[in-house]
Formats: C-alpha cells, structure tokens, sequence
C-alpha cells in the first residue's frame, strides 16, 4: 500500500472510450435483426458474415442516432462521412476487419458537463464520437477446449464517445460514465445496460508528476462491466503504476484486463499503434452527406435534456439542486415530474411525493414509473388537498396515498372523507384541544416560558394526537405561539 505522501508526488490522467451499442432493429450495414437474447446465429446473413460480393449499406437511423448524441454534446458535426476499414484479427466478426470511420467521424469535438458528488462542476472534453460495427461473441466454457462463437452482435451499429484525457480521479470517471449513460436514455439511442454489453468502456490511464506537462505512456483496461469497476481499474491502475515508477521500471504502453474478483489488471497484449490497423477508406460504401434539412430535422425532434429539465426544475420550479439532481436521474421520472407540475404549483410538494412514496413504490415492487397506478393529474389532487389545508402532508402521503393506490375510481377527496381525515382548520375548535394539552403540562408551559422554546414541537406532537391526526398544524401552531406567548 503506497503511501499518501508518495500518491501525492503524482497526478492521474484518465480517458475514456465509452462504446454505446445503437438500439436500431438493423444492423449498421446490412438488415439482419438486432434483437437481444434470439438462439445464436441466427440473427445472421451472407452480409454479416462477410460472403464474397456481398455489399454493406449505410443504416439512415444509426445516422441519426449519433448526430444527436453530437448534439447533445455540443460536438460538430461532420456534413460528409466516410467510412474505413480497419484491419485486426477479430475471431468473431467473420470479415476479417471492421467497417468505422477513421480520420473523418461524426462529431468531432464537444463536452459532457458533470457534477461530481461535493457539487463540483467540470465540463470533461470529447475528441469524437465514431460510428462503427460491432463484433460478435466468443465464449469459452468452463473445461472446454474450443471457443464457442456467436454472430448474432456482429454488425450491431454502435457510436464510440472518445474523451480527451480530462480526468483526474475515478470519481470524475465515474461521473461522466453516469452523464453519458443518462443522455444516451433520454435520447432514447441505446438502453445504457451494462450488463447486456450495450454500454461498454475502456479506461486509457496514465500518471505524471504534478506539475508536469507532458503526458506519461497510456495503459488501456478492458473488460469492466460496471461504472464501479471502472473506478477500481483507475484507482488500481494509479497505484501499480505509481509503484513501478518509484521503482524505476519503465511503464509500457499495454492493454490490460481487469479482474473484478480480486481488483487488479494483468497484462493482455502490448498496446497497437494506429498503423498496425492499416486504415483505408471502405471501398464498398460511397460518403454519407448530412444535409442542413437532415440536420435541422433531427435537432427540431431533439427531446428536453437532463441538464436542461436540471436547469427548469432549479430555477422555474424553485427546487433545491438535490431535488432536482434525484428527479431527471431517470428519464421517465423526470418527464412524469414535469407533467404534474403541468398540474399544480406546489413544486415542492410534487417533489416530496415523488422522491418519497412514489420512488418507495415503484422501487419496492421494481416497477417502471409507466407501470404507476396513479396519474399526474390525480397526483395534483392530492397536493390540492394539502394547498387547501384540508389534510397535512404526513396525512396525505401516509394515509391517502396509500388508499389512492388501491382504489383508483375515488378522488383523493372522497377517500380523504371516507377515512375521515380532513383537517381541523376552525380555530374555535382546534381552542379546547390545544387549552387541554396546555392544561395537563403545567411544568412543561413554565419551562417554555423560561425560555425553552424548543417544547412547541412536543406541545403540537400532542395537539396531534388529541385530535387524532386532524388538527391544521399552522393554525395549532398559531394558537399555541398565541397562549403561551402572553
């Protein structure tokens, strides 16, 4: 275990290749079917497997889906694509070599703006972002000698996000995986699953000493399949090479593999240089050129983004940044969110619930918000009902709720009746109960007025209960300032 001492001599330097496989039903150049989860090979054709004279062509959606992701990182966007070949030896993708784009990508350049978790902001760079295909899937089985392979993945489209090397911790990584993974949902261009391989990445990292300019030799780690272990990768990475440096050992440009059982890399290969692909332009696909209609077309369909529906929530809705941070976690969320406010002014209200027994339902039951028995518009009702002082928000929420759940023909109104729950407002008879609470607490009326002020909390928890949960808290609350303060 280094010492903090010796891990403060270096500064980290991380970049991110981030691969989002595009949930288009085609393949990026042939017709084949992209759903997940068909028997193997079966989502296959002489195209995807590479057949002599069979011809690729372009996928209009695959397009489509990258220049918005450009857009939403204010990248440029590139109005003639070309595409290249770039040649390896790839066991599952039958061609021999993959059909991407080279020197011209899409989106060239561009930012994702991340808030890192002591609210610090950074805005982490892009180099490009790049369509290619994916390859497919080799499996080996345990105590098999043979390499089991699956073609169905091979041709998916998918956009490569390439960050400059902007990063200085793993915590920075791990916030701009989570950006990325939230703007490729609410663009609706890839389903972000880690777990089904639709979202990957590979983590280039290096160190230098603080102070110094130029960049040390980059080590890239492959193979993580959770923002967690992306994290442990950099923050093990920093270490072993820290370690060699103070030992004077030359670090090499490697690709490394990363094992989440004991949280360490192993060296796989040593690192490719560019020319090793041999990159030429695809002689089979003629360029891509993105008209100013095409282009102004898919900005126009562009859907709110979460750091715009951030920034309404903040400062239209007057939600504090927690709020509004939990809310467009989630897409859907977010978007159920901004039409109940449609509904009600009560902003804060409408937050409560949502962060509180809408997110518990839906978590305990592991439903979608689509799935949710109550609509925004008789959500709104219910918050009328607190507005209108005719229950608390503890009432509401604990009692009314819960029943609106289950019936869902009665307003919250009817229910709040049936269950005679509507608040006490009248103060001439909220008066009695709050003399009688006063009356059985003679010493503890004397230490308030002595100056402990901090028993009206007690005071009101038995005006509550006396009357069972109805009494209006402001109007208590004023009635018992008003006695005990004269």
């Amino acid at each position: 275990m280094l010492s903090a001492e010796i891990k403060d001599k270096y500064e980290l330097v991380v970049g991110l290749e981030v691969h989002a496989q595009l949930i288009t039903k085609s393949k990026m150049y042939a017709t084949d079917s992209t759903e997940y989860g068909s028997l193997p090979n079966t989502q296959v054709s002489v195209l995807t497997l590479g057949h002599p004279g069979t011809l690729p062509k372009v996928n209009r959606k695959a397009v489509e889906f990258a220049i918005k992701m450009g857009l939403a990182c204010n990248s440029e966007i590139t109005r003639k694509n070309i595409f290249a070949r770039k040649n390896y030896f790839y066991p599952d993708l039958p061609k021999g070599y993959q059909i991407t784009q080279d020197k011209g990508p899409i989106c060239v350049g561009g930012e994702v703006p991340v808030t890192l978790a002591d609210g610090v902001k950074k805005s982490i760079a892009l180099t490009r972002i790049h369509m290619e295909e994916d390859a497919g899937k080799s499996m080996h089985l345990a105590g098999e000698v043979d390499t089991l392979v699956d073609f169905n993945r091979a041709g998916v489209p998918l956009i490569e996000i390439v960050s400059e090397p902007d990063m200085r911790s793993s915590e920075e990584a791990y916030a701009f995986l989570v950006e990325v993974k939230k703007l490729v949902r609410y663009l609706d261009i890839c389903d972000g699953n880690m777990e089904e391989g639709s979202l990957r990445c590979d983590a280039n990292i290096s160190i230098r000493l603080k102070g110094a300019e130029e960049l040390g030799k980059k080590v890239e780690v492959k193979n993580m399949n959770s923002f967690r272990n992306v994290s442990r990768a950099i923050e093990h990475e920093f270490e072993r090479q820290i370690d060699l440096m103070e030992k004077g050992v030359e670090i090499i440009s490697e690709t490394r593999t990363f094992d989440a059982t004991t949280g360490t890399t192993a060296s796989m290969r040593t690192k490719e240089d560019l020319n090793d692909y041999r990159y030429f332009p695809e002689p089979d696909l003629s360029p891509v050129v993105v008209s100013e209609e095409w282009l102004e077309s898919i900005k126009i369909a562009m859907p709110s983004l979460p750091r715009e529906l951030h920034h309404k929530f903040v400062h239209e809705f007057g939600l504090p940044e927690y709020d509004a941070g939990v809310l467009t976690d989630s897409k859907e969320i977010a978007l159920f969110f901004e039409t109940l406010c449609t509904h009600t002014n009560n902003y804060k209200a409408a937050s409560n619930l949502m962060m509180g027994p809408v997110k518990s339902y839906l978590n305990e039951l592991t439903l979608h918000i689509e799935d949710f028995p109550i609509s925004p518009e008789k959500l709104a009702s219910l918050i009328a009902l607190i507005d209108d002082g005719k229950v608390s928000f503890s009432v509401a929420s604990q009692k009314v709720y819960p029943e609106m759940l289950q019936n869902k023909d009665k307003t919250p109104l009817e229910i709040a009746q049936q269950l005679n729950l509507i608040q006490e407002s009248d103060e001439g008879s909220l008066k009695p109960i709050v003399d009688s609470v006063l009356a059985e607490n003679e010493a503890k009326v004397a230490e308030y007025k002595s100056g402990k002020k901090g028993l009206m909390g007690m005071f009101m928890g038995q005006v509550m209960k006396k009357s069972q949960g109805k009494a209006d808290p402001k109007v208590a609350t004023k009635l018992l300032s008003e006695i005990l303060d004269n």
